[in-house]
């Protein structure tokens, strides 16, 4: 089940008492309980029951569905309660009292309890007869401390009130995405879009809408489901059809508010639901039922309809008379393209390509045709959505011969392909792209990113021949050579002004050169200016998360990551860009000491791309395996996933992340006897950092000072001299621990105590749970008590096992946002944002939203030591 972890781990975790689970048809109630059924088990007996209209009159036939198993038990029952639950099911005549019934019950259930540990599975309990229904919640209300476990599934908490629930509300956008690119014929493009918003994060509807072959304006059913949905449309007034098919072909529902007379049968029906002048339908699917069960004509007429109602709403209006249109007509293809840029800042990429692409197929001018597709393919190039840009450039191809146009299209998908594992193709069509004067800062730009993720020597060589001009090309392509480079930062933020984009690309220059206290602040701005500016998060946004994961900011980076997530992933179908995050969350869960965890991450995520051409997400996802492997105390390990960061000459995999791995490779293979290889990659690591930042010189001395016994002070002096290392925290930490740890099995314990104090804050200000018990032994073994001072509070190091949109919006929440604030902001519903703030505050040990800022406060505000 995509989405649902949480879910899941509540579901799976419940041994005792009662479970209720909510939610509208197709949100995967019965698949949850099924697959708590399924994971019982051997040392747990299942009973299960489900139930149904044709039954749902028959008194007791749901308490005889779930108890048919062991009816053999119930004969060990006292004999009054024997008999009355035997009547009830039909063994036996008799009208027996619905409360001896009960107290039956509960001692059958807690009898076949105490000898095998049970759990009773109710699905569609509003389906169930009513005395069924009373005798369940008389024993729920009573289960004690027995190993018995009531799980039910129900439409809402009204079908059987009075007990804990989960409800589980439409998938949020990025499991939406990722459940619908799952199915066996997968939409892409438009049709994809379209998909997604149709069904409104529901799974049944994106299961079932993935099916149609179809690219209509609203998309239609399978026949079996269309008659199910559209069941007793035929016996309502004709003025009410007519108002439901408007409702239907009105994305926003708006249009309720003027037919809310007419449509009042359809809500005594159960088809719809008014509210604040709007409509909702039951179920995504049944707007599907309503719109395909007219004709054509009267679709066509609807849409008319409702451009004429929308004079005021020129955006929707134009959708609506491109739905209206069947030939070329340039006026509604021009208004269709008037509505891009708009589309672009309020409903993201994929919906501006939707746009320029339909404006194209209405456009009855070749070239403007061939142009609006172009447009189409920078959209969606924008989106992450590969396979659209290819068609959208394939098709405009056909269109036109203009020199500029067809390289703006390879452009197009040069740019696309450089955030994928085809490099190769990517850049082929970039550097043609580049050939072209006005479009050669674009190509190499992407170029150059593209060759960052592949890691590729031949692919750096391309870019860095053409490269010559523009700084943060070389940075990305030799960061490490062109450390100089980091002086015209100022210059560069000065050109970039308050532009979102160009202040995002200066922010991930400053963080490959290592400036990452200044990458973290010039990110912030940029964020903010988009804010501002009503944008979403950009592509880049990943690179933002690292930074703070470097500046140990470990909760600000899993929930950077998750906001530019949310705001864009259910556009994208980017493979390297989810595994990428992937592997930052297990970063951050090794680094707290989830070592499961990470290592479950970083499978996944190496499954999603092709290891040999994506050496970027290969080069992190070692680090992370190897740390996680540290915080377990395998070094050996430990030392195998940090040495296959090297070639066996010793080059790194990847020119700029394995060398951050070098001085947990000489930490490794000090306890492993592999000093002498370590040395050889230290040396050579050290000969090619021409002009070493402070962060890469710290990491050299370290290495120099695990394997140089005698010269190690020096090396540790050193690499602590620089204020600059305080910008990585946990790495300064390190130090300090080792330093402290050299010192004190010297005999210097003085010297020792005051370094292993300060690590000891920082790991648990970092919530570095393994290396912070390591520290805590040294202190220990130094004279000083297993709680030094400073430690902080429970809350605090709690907020790092939240997940990362439960951090994010405890972080909004933190800042005083209201519910609808949070969820217009992260693109979830307020009653998402509700129960996470509810499931979160246990976990940080607090019981109201006052308390968040405190915490909150604790994490970005103490200074690093």
């Amino acid at each position: 089940m995509i989405g649902r972890e949480g879910e899941i781990s509540t579901v799976l975790g419940l041994v005792g008492g009662v479970l209720v689970v909510t939610g509208e048809p197709g949100t995967g109630k019965s698949t949850l309980l099924s697959l708590a059924a399924d994971a019982a088990g051997p040392g747990r007996r299942v009973l299960r029951a489900t139930g149904s209209h044709s039954e749902s009159n028959l008194p007791f036939s749901g308490l005889h569905q779930l108890l048919r198993p062991v009816f053999d038990e119930i004969e060990r029952l006292p004999e009054r309660q024997r008999s009355a639950l035997r009547g009830a099911i039909g063994l036996e005549d008799g009208a027996p009292a619905p409360m001896m019934i009960g107290v039956a019950v509960l001692t059958l259930l807690s009898e076949v309890s105490e000898r095998t540990p049970l759990l009773a599975v109710v699905d569609d309990i509003g389906l169930f007869d009513q005395c069924s229904r009373d005798t369940l919640a008389f024993v729920a209300r009573r289960i004690g401390d027995e190993p018995l476990a009531l799980l039910i599934g129900a439409l809402d908490e009204t079908e059987f009130p009075g007990f804990a629930s989960i409800t589980l509300d439409p998938l949020e956008p990025l499991a939406a995405a990722t459940l619908l690119d799952a199915q066996p014929s997968a939409p892409t493009g438009r049709r994809r879009a379209r998909v997604l918003a149709q069904a409104d994060g529901n799974p049944l509807a994106l299961v079932e809408l993935s099916r149609t072959g179809r690219d209509d304006v609203i998309l239609p059913l399978p026949d079996r489901l269309e008659r199910v949905h559209s069941a007793g449309l035929d016996r309502l007034p004709s003025a009410t059809r007519s108002a439901l098919l408007l409702v239907a072909a009105d994305a926003a529902g708006l249009v309720a508010g003027t037919r809310s007379a007419a449509l009042a049968p359809a809500e005594e029906a159960g088809l719809i639901r008014l509210s604040g002048g709007r409509a909702r339908f039951r179920h995504p699917l049944v707007r599907s039922a309503i719109y395909h069960s007219a004709t054509s004509a009267e679709r066509l007429e609807a849409h008319r309809a409702l451009a004429d109602l929308l004079v005021d709403a020129p955006d929707r209006r134009a959708w609506h008379l491109a739905a209206a249109t069947i030939g070329p007509d340039e006026s509604v293809a021009a208004a269709l393209e008037a509505t891009t840029p708009r589309a672009r800042l309020r409903c993201g990429h994929a919906a501006a390509a939707a746009a320029l692409e339909r404006a194209a197929e209405l456009s009855p001018v070749p070239s403007e045709r061939a142009r609006r597709l172009v447009a189409a393919a920078g959209a969606a190039a924008d989106a992450g959505q590969p396979t659209w840009v290819e068609q959208l450039a394939t098709e405009a191809r056909t269109f036109t011969d203009d020199p500029l146009l067809l390289a703006t299209a390879a452009l197009r998908v040069g740019q696309v392909l450089s955030l994928t594992c085809h490099h190769d193709t990517s850049l082929g069509l970039l550097m043609r792209a580049a050939e072209e004067p006005a479009l050669t800062a674009q190509a190499l730009s992407a170029a150059a990113v593209g060759t960052f993720h592949s890691g590729a020597a031949a692919d750096r060589a391309v870019v860095r021949a053409r490269s010559v001009g523009d700084p943060r090309v070389r940075v990305l392509v030799d960061p490490d050579e062109h450390r100089a480079t980091a002086a015209s930062i100022p210059e560069l933020l000065d050109r970039a002004g308050s532009d979102p984009g160009a202040l995002t690309s200066v922010a991930v220059m400053a963080w490959l050169l290592d400036e990452t206290a200044l990458a973290v602040r010039i990110f912030a701005d940029a964020r903010q200016h988009r804010r501002a500016l009503g944008q979403t998060p950009s592509a880049l946004e990943c690179s933002a998360a690292w930074a703070h994961l470097d500046h140990g900011q470990w909760a600000q980076a899993r929930s950077t990551a998750a906001g530019a997530d949310a705001a864009s992933s259910a556009d994208a179908s980017l493979p390297q860009r989810a595994a990428g995050d992937l592997v930052l969350d297990a970063t951050a869960a090794a680094l707290t000491g989830d070592t499961s965890t990470a290592r479950a991450w970083v499978e996944r995520a190496l499954s999603m791309i092709d290891p040999r051409t994506s050496r970027a997400v290969l080069a992190r996802a070692g680090w992370a395996l190897g740390m996680a492997a540290v915080a377990d105390g395998d070094h050996s390990t430990a030392y195998e996933h940090f040495r296959r960061l090297f070639t066996a000459e010793g080059e790194p995999v990847h020119y700029h992340f394995a060398y951050v791995a070098v001085a947990e490779l000489v930490a490794a293979a000090v306890r492993t006897g592999h000093e002498a290889e370590a040395g050889r990659i230290l040396r050579r690591a050290e000969k090619e950092a021409h002009d070493a930042s402070p962060r890469i010189g710290a990491l050299l001395h370290r290495g120099h000072a695990l394997l140089d016994h005698d010269g190690a002070e020096a090396h540790f002096r050193e690499a602590l001299s620089d204020a600059a290392t305080e910008q990585w925290p946990f790495e300064r930490a390190q130090l300090l621990l080792e330093y402290g740890e050299w010192l004190r099995r010297r005999r210097r314990i003085l010297e020792a105590r005051p370094m292993l104090v300060t690590a000891s804050e920082v790991f648990g200000r970092l919530g570095a749970g393994p290396w912070l018990d390591r520290t805590r032994g040294e202190l220990r073994a130094a004279g000083i008590g297993s709680e030094p001072t400073g430690s902080e509070p429970a809350g605090r190091d709690a907020l790092t096992l939240l997940t990362p949109q439960q951090q994010q919006i405890i972080g909004l929440a933190a800042r005083g946002l209201t519910n609808r604030e949070i969820g217009a902001r992260l693109f979830i519903s307020p009653r998402t944002v509700s129960s996470h703030l509810y499931r979160s505050y246990p976990v940080l040990g607090i019981s109201s939203r006052a308390q968040l800022r405190d915490i909150v406060d604790g994490v970005t505000t103490r200074p690093v030591r």
